[in-house]
C-alpha cells in the first residue's frame, strides 16, 4: 500500500496532480476533497482506499505552453517512429520541412523517427521520400495534462484514470 497513488481532480474534474494515498486521506478527512474513485482496498473497516479524489473548490491554474524539447516530443509521440511505427531502439528527432529547406522547430514540424527511416528521408520531405505520417504532429495544448500524463505513464497502469487523463 505504500506505493499506491491517487489523482486528484479539480472540482470541474480536470486533473491536477498524482499524490500519494496518504496525502488523499488528509484531504478526504479535512472535507476538502470527495473519493471519485476507489480500488477495493481497504484502509480500515468500510474505509476504502482512493484512486481519484476531486477537490470541493475550483483552483485557479495559470496554463503554460509545453516546451519543445526532445524530451517532450518523444513522450507524445510515446517514442514510436512516426514513419513505420516502430519503438525502442535509435530513435532521433526528424524534421518534415527539412530545416536546409527551411522547415523550423516548431511542434506540427518535428516528429519522432527511427534511424532508418530518418536517414532513406534525408533532405526530403516525406511526399518525396514515399514515407506517410501515421499521426499528424500537434503542439500539446495544455502543460498540465502533458506532464501528469508522464507521471501516469511512468507509474502503474491505472486503467481507471484513463478517462480523467484524456476524457475517454
Amino acid at each position: 500500500m505504500a506505493l499506491e497513488k491517487v489523482l486528484l481532480l479539480n472540482a470541474s474534474y480536470e486533473p491536477l496532480n498524482i499524490c500519494t494515498w496518504k496525502r488523499a486521506v488528509v484531504l478526504l478527512l479535512k472535507g476538502k476533497a470527495v473519493q471519485v474513485e476507489h480500488n477495493g482496498k481497504q484502509l480500515a473497516e468500510n474505509v476504502p482506499l482512493p484512486t481519484v479524489i476531486r477537490l470541493q473548490h475550483y483552483i485557479k491554474i495559470p496554463h503554460k505552453a509545453v516546451p519543445l524539447s526532445r524530451k517532450n516530443v518523444m513522450h507524445r509521440d510515446k517514442h514510436t517512429c512516426q514513419y513505420c511505427g516502430k519503438s525502442g531502439g535509435d530513435l532521433t528527432i526528424d524534421h518534415i520541412m527539412p530545416r536546409s529547406r527551411g522547415g523550423r522547430d516548431e511542434w506540427e514540424n518535428v516528429v519522432v523517427a527511427c534511424l532508418r527511416c530518418n536517414v532513406g528521408k534525408g533532405s526530403r520531405t516525406p511526399d518525396e521520400a514515399n514515407l506517410t505520417l501515421r499521426t499528424k504532429p500537434l503542439r500539446p495544448v495544455n502543460f498540465m495534462y502533458f506532464e501528469l500524463s508522464k507521471q501516469w505513464h511512468s507509474t502503474k497502469d491505472y486503467g481507471v484514470w484513463e478517462k480523467y487523463m484524456y476524457g475517454t
